[in-house]
């Protein structure tokens, strides 16, 4: 059965429709749902917190390449379309929306098999994928200053104690072909151990012709995985859990045409590449009695080459101008992190008398080296007037955080959980660059969480939270406004409550939320254009805003009446908004924050038949929201309708699907820009989704 699980939106309509709808269940009990990105690892419903669960069930019957696709499925998530993949992700209002030059400071983290991805998460493909957790709401406690928003955690398929294969093929239009491979199960060469292997490769066109080109793939995708795992029980005392991946993203990037239709007239198309590899081992030691140490150290590398054609036109588009830019991004990171904890065990009364305790280490090195160039040439013959761009800009920036944290839990009578949650995080960086800007700033950070959350039956808590997340401060490169080179940490007071619930031995869930957050010297990175007719000299910068406020909600229900039907409903709803800020181009005053649109919605409806067919309606829907805050202009709001219909018959099925099928126009991006001479007006030039695909995917089991 599709299983989607989350704390979501406004469905009382829908809800009440649940409650009151008499119906005959069916008698078998739906497998619990195990939440991994916490320290400990809990059930659902016992985390007191706003999270979405997608596990590989939903995963797999969506018919998904990559999260991409998932988004819309899920509350108050949003992304920005400054990529050919999601790359920057918002969470209730709160996360970057574009490439970053200096200090990565990702609002949002992003997590896969606890190697940290946050800020270039285009390797976000979804083969052999087991379960997708996303966190909203503060998250810095747990996971630091990358995770001011919230996080989106990706689990991939844990080994099977018997020795299976799965094999999976997708055709579709756009010329789109995937194939999938993935084995594992105990080894001989190891004793108590079990493995996994997949290896995924898909391919397609990017949904763009370009006519000057005469090519209908300068947007092409070309998606490569692999991913390995082994689980490792040494003896009754340790296990070893090993986690190693490599994804190579080769994809074009071609996106955005001068009439904001599907045709391009770029001379030079650009590409958006990355290759990221990664590892990481989880130690476990469980010999003394009243704990336990756990031990995670992480490694990664990844390679991004993100270029694109700055006019978006060519020689016959312009003429009789000459107008020709290009804009080339070449980036290294590097990560290594280690991490330590002292758990204890489920009842322990030794630490002032906490029920349950937790102390942990966490030391990090980060290193990212970028080059980026810019050129062009502007050659008016009728104004007379000639330009030329040729400038280059090297960086290296080198970051250590080491993160002290703790969590005490104190039983509450017998129903009640206090939880006492801190972090504190200590960051030292070093940049410097060929435009000779050399700096070393530091700086120390807290955050963490007071939570109260009380069984109020067997199936049925609630919760409240208390909790402050923070984000570090940092600097701008190049030319800037005045005052504007340095902008101070931002901080997120947090105050939510909510309830999670499980009825009819799991057949009907229920969560839901309620929010308000403050930042406090709010972070917001705007833009500003040096030259009219140079569409490469924007410069972006970030400065601090006095305050913003946002309020919401988030609702879920899921319901399975019988063994043939099941259905979902997930919806946010959101006021995010920046109380003060006047910049040297803007005036943000009670403003909507970006990409943060009123209200987010999705619901769907499977039955299935006896005989093993199945189908599948299921819909989103998301408000207008301003693109950026640079400028005032807004997307449309829109729906998007999906649909499958497969047959399932022992170890293998078969589904004939098609995603956005009334073939909808909406918006993942806008800019607000002077781009066509040679007067270059200020016009929106829009960036626009995914039109309608239809395609067909077989898997099979054995």
């Amino acid at each position: 059965m599709t299983r989607l699980n989350s704390v979501t939106s406004p469905a009382i309509p829908f809800i009440i429709f649940v409650l009151l709808v008499n119906s005959v269940f069916a008698q078998e009990t739906i497998d619990e749902i195990t939440v991994t990105a916490d320290f400990r690892e809990r059930s659902e419903l016992n985390i007191p917190s706003s999270i979405s669960v997608l596990d590989q069930v939903f995963i797999e019957k969506s018919s998904t390449q990559h999260f991409q696709d998932l988004i819309y499925a899920i509350p108050n998530l949003n992304w920005s379309g400054d990529g050919n993949r999601p790359r920057y992700f918002q969470i209730r209002g709160i996360g970057e929306l574009e490439q970053y030059q200096g200090a990565p400071n990702p609002s949002v983290g992003f997590l896969i098999d606890d190697i940290d991805y946050s800020g270039i998460g285009s390797i976000a493909t979804l083969f052999d994928i087991e379960q997708i957790e996303v966190l909203r709401g503060p998250q810095s406690g747990r996971y630091g200053a990358n995770a001011l928003a919230g996080l989106i955690y990706m689990r991939s398929a844990t080994p099977t104690e018997d020795f299976s294969r799965k094999i999976q093929l997708r055709v579709a239009e756009d010329n789109e072909i995937a194939a999938g491979l993935a084995f594992g199960g105990p080894t001989e060469m190891l004793k108590n151990a079990k493995y996994r292997v997949s290896i995924h490769r898909h391919q397609s066109d990017g949904f763009r012709d370009n006519a000057f080109l005469n090519r209908k793939n300068t947007n092409q995708r070309e998606e490569t995985s692999l991913r390995g795992k082994l689980i490792w029980n040494v003896a009754d005392d340790w296990l070893f859990d090993l986690t190693t991946m490599f994804v190579d993203i080769n994809d074009g990037y071609d996106a955005f045409s001068i009439n904001n239709s599907m045709t391009m007239l770029s001379d030079k198309p650009g590409k958006d590449v990355q290759r990221s590899s990664g590892a990481s081992m989880k130690v476990i030691y469980t010999a003394f009695d009243s704990y336990t140490i756990e031990s995670v150290t992480t490694l990664a590398h990844s390679k991004i080459d993100f270029s694109f054609d700055a006019d978006w036109g060519n020689d016959i588009a312009w003429a009789p101008i000459t107008y020709d830019y290009e804009t080339k991004n070449n980036r290294k990171r590097q990560t290594v992190s280690q991490e330590i904890r002292f758990i204890s065990s489920e009842s322990t009364s030794s630490f002032v008398n906490a029920s349950q305790w937790l102390l942990g280490l966490h030391l990090s090195k980060l290193n990212d080296d970028l080059d980026s160039k810019n050129t062009g040439i502007y050659d008016d013959p009728i104004y007379v007037y000639q330009d030329s761009l040729n400038t280059s800009l090297e960086s290296k920036y080198a970051a250590t955080s080491l993160s002290l944290f703790g969590q005490l839990n104190f039983n509450v009578n017998e129903s009640g959980l206090l939880t006492f949650g801190l972090r504190m995080e200590n960051r030292s960086v070093d940049y410097n660059d060929t435009e000779k800007l050399d700096i070393g700033p530091s700086e120390f950070m807290t955050g963490g969480d007071v939570t109260y959350m009380n069984n109020i039956s067997d199936n049925f808590n609630g919760y409240i939270t208390l909790s402050q997340s923070y984000k570090a401060g940092g600097f701008n490169l190049g030319v800037v406004p005045k005052g504007q080179r340095k902008f101070n940490q931002e901080k997120l007071i947090n105050i939510e409550v909510g309830i999670k619930s499980i009825w009819d031995e799991g057949r009907i869930r229920l969560n839901g939320s309620l929010f308000y957050n403050r930042r406090e010297d709010q972070q917001i990175r705007t833009s500003m254009q040096l030259y009219a007719n140079d569409p490469s000299s924007f410069v972006f910068y970030t400065g601090n805003a006095a305050i913003g406020k946002s309020i919401g909600s988030e609702v879920e229900v899921r319901w399975i009446p019988n063994d043939r039907i099941e259905l979902y409903f997930n919806g946010g709803l959101l006021r995010a908004k920046i109380e003060q800020y006047i910049g040297p181009d803007t005036n943000l005053n009670d403003r909507d924050a970006a990409h943060a649109p009123t209200y987010t919605m999705s619901t769907g409806w499977e039955y299935r038949y006896p005989s093993g067919l199945f189908m599948m309606i299921s819909a989103s829907a998301r408000d207008e929201f301003y693109f950026d805050v640079s400028h005032n202009q807004k997307s449309k709001a829109f729906e998007l309708l999906n649909a499958r219909l497969g047959f399932e018959k022992d170890n293998w099925s078969i589904q004939l699907w098609g995603k956005n099928l009334t073939n909808k126009d909406f918006s993942v991006r806008g800019f607000y820009f002077g781009n066509e001479p040679p007067d270059f007006p200020n016009m929106l030039y829009t960036r626009r989704g995914d039109p309608r695909q239809v395609g067909l995917t077989f898997d099979m089991r054995f």
